[in-house]
């Protein structure tokens, strides 16, 4: 199996912290030499304790549950011998309470899909396509969100 890695990092920078007014934008850095400015949510911490314009980590959770189902469905399409132009997804993660405790409840995927070729997925292999996706998807295998795909598909020509 293989190991992934990414590397969080904050300073306090002098500024206060005990009244729990400091700062929550920090670094993530990963392996591959990315860095993401990232920050609590703004509905979370208030500006300007969180900075909007990072990306917060219900966004990130979100945003890989997105981009694994992508990477499957382009996957799953090559090998089913379809062409795929382009591919996005507006994804919308909705909070909520249980027992007594905020959580990602439910993430709603809505890819729009454009297909390009000859070979020409019917409604039912696309349904299945994502389907497989979804089953095969690391991210979705690892946490009890409710995850569902509503998405559109278009052919391109």
């Amino acid at each position: 199996m293989t190991t992934h890695t990414a590397t969080i990092e904050w300073r306090r920078n002098a500024a206060p912290f005990l009244d729990r007014r400091y700062s929550r934008a920090h670094e993530w850095r990963f392996d591959g030499g990315a860095v993401v400015q990232a920050s609590s949510s703004p509905q979370v911490v208030r500006v300007p304790l969180s900075n909007p314009a990072y990306v917060d980590p219900e966004e990130a959770f979100i945003a890989a549950l997105s981009s694994c189902h992508m990477l499957w469905f382009l996957d799953l399409a090559a090998a089913a011998g379809y062409l795929i132009e382009q591919y996005s997804d507006r994804a919308e993660g909705r909070m909520g309470r249980r027992d007594g405790k905020e959580w990602v409840e439910s993430v709603v995927l809505a890819p729009v899909v454009e297909f390009g070729g000859t070979r020409r997925p019917d409604e039912e292999a696309v349904r299945e396509l994502h389907h497989r996706a979804h089953e095969a998807c690391f991210i979705a295998n690892s946490v009890r969100t409710a995850v569902s795909v509503a998405g559109s598909w278009t052919f391109a020509g």
